[in-house]
């Protein structure tokens, strides 16, 4: 992993990075790890446990029992930020108005703006994520079939960042499953095993269980996925929906609104097929009987870079303009 980190120059001496915590093993030993290498190499790194707290009852409230554990044996800050804080709602609610299909949609984009919220926060520049070798591989074989051309350039990057986004790395991205299981046994480490009460039913359970099969075949598989994903390059001529942002909550979107506030105000109406459907989006409205204002919805706060980002963005562009002034 150290030597993955150094040939990749993830981190920068002084960096604040959030650790992704879920209690799990990947993240219980990408905590571990990280803590470890920051002492041992002395990466100079200022380290953060950040927790996003889903709302399921039975599994993510004890989950985070076992964070709270982590933060004591590690004496690292820990920060939780709640859906329920966020967006309003829980994935309890979610799936209770939704059902068991489509509700991972749901989980992972209220996920993925929670991280860079809590992230902002805590004012870090950097999110480190416990995605190991056969997550990415699986990630890779998933948008083949989808024919997600947007997300097969860049699901296998190590570190992904955008101008209005927090700077994203996975240390674990060579490290197979098995072998962080092993290291957490073998270390004795503390983590929660079980799985989501809600994940058996997700897409992302067929391309694990066909990584499987695959590997019982050919050891390498996952390996060679990933290489094999590191070659694809996207053709010139194919459309990529260009980055902006959300009119609403000022997050990272390539519509008028992002994915989250879209989801959201799908629950909000009581349509929540709304959000999953973009493309049927204006006919679905088009059927809504009982119409909420848009002042009675609940919304997103607006979103705002960590100060140190800001900083960062603006001695980069004085930069640029001293440099553009001279020549």
């Amino acid at each position: 992993i150290h030597n993955t980190i150094q040939d990749a120059r993830l981190f920068k001496p002084g960096e604040r990075v959030a650790i992704g915590a879920s209690g799990g093993k990947d993240s219980t030993v990408l905590a571990y790890v990280m803590k470890t290498l920051n002492e041992r190499y002395q990466y100079g790194l200022e380290l953060f446990l950040l927790s996003i707290d889903e709302g399921i009852t039975g599994y993510r409230d004890d989950s985070l029992e076992t964070v709270k554990r982590n933060q004591e044996q590690y004496d690292l800050p820990l920060k939780i930020l709640s859906y329920k804080e966020l967006y309003g709602w829980t994935m309890d609610a979610i799936v209770e108005q939704i059902g068991r299909k489509n509700n991972c949609t749901f989980c992972g984009v209220f996920r993925r703006q929670a991280l860079d919220r809590g992230a902002a926060a805590l004012n870090v520049q950097h999110i480190v994520t416990g995605h190991n070798a056969d997550d990415i591989a699986e990630t890779v074989l998933m948008n083949i079939m989808r024919g997600d051309i947007a997300r097969l350039g860049r699901c296998t990057l190590i570190c992904t960042q955008g101008e209005d986004t927090i700077r994203r790395s996975k240390p674990l991205k060579y490290a197979y499953e098995k072998e962080i299981v092993m290291y957490a046994y073998f270390k004795k480490l503390d983590y929660f095993s079980t799985e989501c009460i809600y994940s058996p039913d997700a897409y992302r359970g067929h391309a694990r269980a066909f990584l499987k099969n695959l590997e019982a075949a050919r050891p390498s598989v996952i390996i060679d996925i990933i290489h094999s994903g590191e070659a694809f390059e996207v053709a010139q001529d194919v459309k990529i929906k260009e980055q902006r942002t959300c009119v609403r909550c000022g997050y990272i979107a390539s519509n008028e609104l992002c994915k989250a506030c879209t989801l959201l105000e799908g629950l909000e109406r009581g349509i929540p097929q709304m959000g999953i459907r973009d493309g049927k989006r204006k006919k679905i409205e088009i059927e809504i009987t009982d119409q909420k204002a848009e002042s009675e919805l609940r919304t997103i706060p607006m979103f705002k870079l960590p100060s140190v980002l800001e900083d960062s963005q603006r001695t980069s562009a004085n930069i640029d303009t001293e440099t553009n002034s001279t020549l």
